[in-house]
């Protein structure tokens, strides 16, 4: 964005240059020579404190933007005080000129195409008013200031989405290298130290053959996790949640996902994906070893909601209840407070002997 506010600065700056050589020429003369001067004093003073202002912070807060519409319009408003009234009428240049499409042009790369059309229709208004009606190189002056103003709000829009399109590039590459560097650390020692327990484990049978089913079953996961691919971070800073859910599923872990994308703000993915592989370790630790569990990914379109469902063990209603107040807070900090941090919901049901079901569910 700093190079748009140097382009306006500069056209500002230019512009200003030109207004005051053309009024150093007597074209047209001035009735009141001194009006034209201060004007012209006022336009520069404002231009060195709005240029620099621009050049070091950027845009603009809002207040500054309406004062710079202000001073614009003003400036063409006292345009008859300085200039014959028959020389206004018959079309002479306004004391501003084209400094005002400065203002026009401030307005639209810092609030977008709408703002900058209706900025350019301000100045046109006063133009009309300042002339007493339409006349031809006023007509020619507003289409021209409405272009600049809708034109420059879009082609800053797309410049922004690029920018942003770029960077997220840059972000999913880099990732993307260290997540290699990381699969291939891993390949070379834990996968390969979890194959060999799964190995030993069936061997030795018993209690190790559990222990070798358990490393089986991490060694999966781990392979599944390290070979999916990041998830991409859209122009609007949203996810596709099914990148995320989808690498939950495992042997006995079923996913289930819409067909067509699932977009979502990426930390509250991000902590639902969370919320999601804590309540499966609940599964693996607590449901039993045959227990079988159930991914469900659903959109409402006003929210998103994303069930996990087991045939495990189960458990009576008021356990959490009671963990909670012994002071042990796994659900309550791994799923329903993490998800209260994005304002989202948790519901955990349960019932012993049949299974649990936790409802995960997050608004847009």
């Amino acid at each position: 964005m700093e190079r748009w506010w140097r382009v306006v600065t500069a056209y500002r700056v230019l512009a200003l240059v030109f207004v005051v050589a053309i009024a150093a020429t007597g074209v047209p003369p001035y009735e009141h020579p001194a009006v034209g001067a201060a004007v012209l004093i006022g336009l520069t003073v404002w231009t060195v404190v709005i240029s620099v202002m621009c050049l070091r912070r950027g845009s603009p807060p809002l207040a500054v933007l309406v004062a710079d519409l202000v001073i614009a319009a003003a400036a063409i408003a006292l345009t008859p005080a300085a200039v014959a009234h028959h020389d206004v009428v018959s079309g002479a240049a306004t004391l501003p000129g084209p400094w005002v499409a400065a203002a026009v042009l401030s307005v639209a790369v810092a609030r977008g195409s709408l703002a900058g059309v209706v900025a350019a229709l301000v100045v046109f208004a006063v133009d009309i008013i300042e002339r007493g009606g339409l006349a031809q190189n006023t007509i020619y002056g507003g289409v021209l200031l409405l272009l600049a103003g809708g034109l420059a709000g879009y082609v800053v829009s797309l410049s922004r989405r690029a920018e942003a399109a770029t960077a997220a590039s840059a972000r999913l590459e880099a990732a993307t290298h260290e997540r290699e560097r990381l699969a291939r650390d891993i390949h070379d020692s834990v996968l390969q130290v979890l194959a060999l327990v799964a190995r030993r484990g069936a061997a030795l049978g018993g209690e190790a053959a559990e222990l070798g089913r358990l490393a089986a079953e991490q060694e999966s996961a781990l392979r599944t996790l390290v070979s999916t691919p990041l998830p991409v971070v859209d122009d609007h800073g949203e996810i596709d949640l099914r990148a995320l859910i989808e690498p939950l599923a495992g042997d006995r872990v079923t996913v289930s996902c819409p067909a067509t994308p699932v977009p979502l703000a990426r930390s509250a993915a991000e902590t639902v994906a969370a919320a999601a592989r804590a309540a499966l370790d609940n599964v693996a630790r607590h449901a039993g070893a045959s227990a079988q569990a159930w991914v469900l990914v659903e959109d409402d379109g006003d929210a998103v909601g994303v069930s996990i469902r087991d045939d495990g063990a189960g458990m009576d209603s008021d356990r959490l209840q009671a963990a909670h107040s012994e002071g042990r807070l796994g659900v309550e900090q791994s799923i329903v407070a993490r998800m209260r941090t994005v304002g989202g919901t948790a519901v955990v049901e349960s019932t012993p002997g049949v299974g649990t079901e936790v409802e995960l569910r997050v608004p847009r």
